[in-house]
């Protein structure tokens, strides 16, 4: 039998997986995508998306094709630490985005998408074995109608927290294990107790607010995103319980174990596919390493965390943006050395300070007056204009500043919301997922480095207040270089910007 072969195998149909591909097939790549499901996971998981991966759909032309909205996303005024609120309202250039999209509508929309540019993808394909080389990657495929090779130039894990690509490869993925056991259930409230405010009164207790709350015994969760299906979740602190099927009742009695009330509620009404989980033990793990050899990691097969705060889409899907165009750059064949190996050094940072506040909330959820103490203390900072400033970068994963050799203010940071004297947005020039120099003063950039135009969109623009007269943006939406000025002194170093993330001028 002949091996198929592939530039790239992508393990796992998830949002980051379908991201990637099509990221990559945006670059002209056709990428394999294996997943053991049938077909999408209609599975209630995340509910939808915050911090600056909004801004990223919104570079991809996806913002108003998946949410219908005409205009650009809206920045969040306020949102949640540990079940504590934080006050956004005012704070200049807030990073901080929301937008609701139940996990399951998001996969569909991107496997649309993905189909759409021309994707294989492969659902009930599961990679069972992997065999890494120096020039190639072996892979093992099991489906319903037959096993098969693929000789794959890489190959992405994107296949979650119990990932067979990291585990075959043995890549460490240290961390720790908080005793705590978290239960989520979709229910119906009655409709006498449901508030306009999104909240909804438990007789005997008292308002529970939209949310998570935390109270001396543990904490509750209580959403309504659907008319009619509510999401109510528990949060306690102690030893493992046993692993059997999880059930209504279950989760009844611990809400009660926390409110010391009974929470009335019945089995929510429709078809489902409702959510009824238990998690024993909160993981909260990150892998050693992101890539070995012709192998890369991707989503939860790289980090696992709690869900408080809602960070885990925001995460992975910068990683995917950030490895997308760099992965097609090498296999495109014009990446220059050691591309590829930015991935890990610019995204790894950024999944520590990920699991560093994670760990911090799940602390400030636990039990006992010196929690409560400590709180009291942390909501007091929260209202500093500051404080919540520095909440905001750090939960949008705004304040991630990468190493590009370029000391501008705005290198190595996201480009800035800019509105181009003609109308167009930033954003809207990256929809090809293509770098982009920008040329806003009108400096004739284009005749000095015509060496880079097949691979760089040369854009001459006019900003009101420009930040800059001109910068490289690459595809993930990060300047690369920028300067107040272009003359001679600034054609040195836009030359070593383009060559350190674009490869080598072109003779053509």
């Amino acid at each position: 039998m002949t091996d198929e072969r592939a530039d790239i195998v992508i393990s796992g149909a998830g949002p980051n997986g379908l991201m990637l591909a099509c990221e990559l097939a945006l670059a002209g790549i056709r990428p394999v995508v294996l997943d053991k499901l049938p077909g999408p996971s209609s599975e209630p998981k995340a509910n939808g998306l915050v911090g600056q991966v909004v801004r990223m759909l919104d570079m991809r032309g996806l913002y108003q094709a998946f949410t219908g909205d005409d205009g650009p996303p809206q920045p969040s005024y306020g949102w949640t630490f540990a079940a504590m609120p934080l006050n956004f309202l005012g704070l200049p250039d807030n990073p901080m985005y929301a937008m609701h999209m139940p996990q399951p509508r998001l996969v569909r929309l991107l496997e649309k998408r993905a189909r759409d540019l021309g994707v294989d993808l492969r659902w009930g394909h599961e990679l069972v074995d992997l065999q890494p080389g120096p020039k190639s990657v072996a892979l093992t495929v099991s489906s319903p109608e037959r096993d098969y090779d693929v000789v794959a130039g890489y190959l992405v894990g994107a296949d979650g927290g119990h990932s067979v690509v990291r585990k075959t490869l043995d890549i460490d993925f240290p961390g720790t294990t908080s005793p705590m056991i978290s239960r989520l259930a979709h229910v119906q409230i009655p409709e006498e107790l449901r508030r306009a405010d999104g909240g909804f009164d438990v007789p005997g207790f008292g308002r529970i607010p939209f949310g998570h709350s935390r109270f001396d015994r543990g904490g509750i969760m209580y959403a309504e995103f659907e008319p009619g299906r509510s999401l109510i979740g528990t949060m306690e602190f102690g030893p493992p319980v046993e692993e059997v099927p999880m059930t209504l009742a279950e989760i009844r009695e611990s809400a009660r174990r926390v409110l010391g009330v009974d929470v009335p509620f019945s089995e929510p009404e429709g078809p489902g596919p409702h959510a009824l989980r238990r998690i024993n033990g909160q993981n909260t793990r990150h892998a050693e390493h992101y890539r070995d050899g012709r192998v890369l990691l991707l989503g939860d097969a790289a980090h696992v965390h709690s869900a408080l705060g809602g960070p885990g889409l925001n995460l992975g899907l910068q990683d995917t943006m950030n490895l997308g165009w760099k992965l097609a750059a090498q296999i495109n064949g014009w990446a220059p050395p050691g591309l590829l190996d930015t991935y890990e050094s610019e995204r790894h940072p950024v999944g520590d300070r990920v699991m560093m506040h994670s760990l911090t909330q799940i602390a400030l959820m636990a039990p006992g007056p010196e929690v409560a103490a400590l709180r009291t203390l942390m909501g007091e900072l929260f209202t500093i204009p500051d404080a919540a400033k520095h909440m905001a970068e750090l939960l949008a994963g705004s304040d991630v500043r990468y190493d590009v050799g370029d000391d501008h203010p705005l290198s190595g940071r996201a480009v800035p919301e800019l509105t181009l004297s003609d109308g167009r947005r930033v954003a809207e020039l990256l929809h090809d997922a293509r770098p982009v120099l920008l040329d806003l003063a009108g400096s004739g950039i284009a005749d000095a480095v015509p060496g880079w135009a097949n691979r760089v969109d040369i854009v001459n623009a006019a900003i009101a207040d420009a930040p800059a007269a001109a910068m490289v943006i690459r595809p993930d939406g990060y300047i690369a270089w920028a300067a107040n000025a272009f003359g001679s002194a600034q054609q040195a170093g836009l030359r070593a910007a383009l060559q350190r993330w674009f490869g080598p001028e072109s003779s053509a």
